[in-house]
């Protein structure tokens, strides 16, 4: 993985861009994490369900995405759940599609303004963020 071969530069800058894509896109919400966001919102659990969520799956909901945008988007990109955000949002960009390779690297640039950015990124975080995402992708297929 690319990680493994070369120092990578990344530094958020709160584009939202990363929370916006096309139709066939979503971001996966664990059921923990679904009620924390909810709780926090403050709101019903058949409103959010309503509002905020939709499932995937049976078993796997993803963010309700509207045009494009994902739900928790204000009207300025920002996010109002950060601080809750789910592992697919934490870990970004360091996922496996991404880190194959320095061409998959440097196409998801295209779409985010913070790779290849700042300062080098250390392994430990990298490999720690890839693990991560990789246990979620895990306990969606159970």
């Amino acid at each position: 993985m690319l990680h493994e071969q070369q120092a990578l530069h990344f530094k958020c800058t709160g584009c939202g861009k990363c929370c916006t894509g096309c139709e066939d896109h979503y971001i996966a919400l664990s059921q923990t994490e679904a009620e924390r966001i909810r709780q926090h919102l403050g709101v019903s659990r058949q409103w959010f369900k309503r509002r905020y969520v939709m499932h995937l799956t049976r078993n796997i909901l993803t963010a309700r995405m509207q045009e494009g945008r994902c739900t928790f988007l204000d009207k300025n990109g920002q996010c109002k759940i950060y601080r809750l955000r789910p592992v697919q949002c934490r870990t970004y960009p360091y996922w496996p599609e991404i880190l194959e390779s320095k061409k998959a690297w440097n196409n998801e640039a295209k779409h985010c303004e913070g790779i290849n950015v700042g300062a080098i990124v250390p392994l430990k975080e990298i490999k720690r963020k890839l693990a991560q995402q990789l246990r979620s992708e895990e306990d969606e297929t159970l």
